[in-house]
């Protein structure tokens, strides 16, 4: 087992590790916004040395990445509800209550940042496309069961046009989501 495995086994040491650096990285993006901190600080605020996270994550823009898919995937897990409608209601509420929770606005920040206009360069680039790619891999998966069960659904790109972007761009604004608002954009999108 060489060391990028054992640093990614989970429970243990390393999970704890891992909660402590995505803490950390969430922290740092509530108060300074992305690009304003370095992986020396994250290891400093987590309590770990800056070469544990260089060889558990690699670049700065990897650990980014990662915690940013890991926040979305943990919170806005693809509900089967039976119905193309009631998955994506209940998707959209539990993106809206993820993205206006505690840290909500720092995961919209970075979640924004990693999918800004790639002049952060090749690894941003990466980690814009990954983070993209795992969403709409997601959502398809969703659209495909709907697909399945007989039902007409909209393209996944679609879905993040009108049901994700307004929000994101509400919670950046500092507008609120309320629950009429959220179930607007899911009958207006079907």
């Amino acid at each position: 087992m060489n060391e990028r495995q054992r640093a990614r086994r989970p429970g243990g040491r390393s999970a704890r590790v891992g909660a402590q650096v995505h803490q950390a990285v969430t922290a740092l993006i509530s108060e300074r916004g992305y690009g304003h901190f370095t992986v020396g600080e994250v290891a400093a605020r987590a309590g770990v040395a800056d070469s544990s996270i260089y060889r558990r994550w690699g670049s700065l823009e990897d650990l980014l990445s990662e915690v940013a898919l890991t926040r979305l995937n943990a919170q806005s897990a693809m509900p089967d509800t039976g119905s193309l409608a009631g998955d994506l209601h209940a998707y959209a509420a539990n993106v809206a209550r993820e993205i206006t929770g505690p840290d909500g606005l720092a995961l919209v920040r970075l979640a924004v940042a990693l999918t800004g206009t790639g002049q952060q360069g090749q690894l941003g680039r990466q980690a814009r496309d990954s983070l993209r790619d795992e969403r709409t891999r997601q959502l398809q998966s969703m659209l495909d069961r709907a697909g399945e069960r007989g039902e007409r659904a909209p393209a996944a790109l679609d879905v993040l046009d009108h049901i994700l972007a307004p929000m994101y761009i509400r919670v950046l604004f500092g507008m609120e989501l309320t629950p009429d608002y959220v179930d607007g954009l899911v009958d207006r999108l079907l």
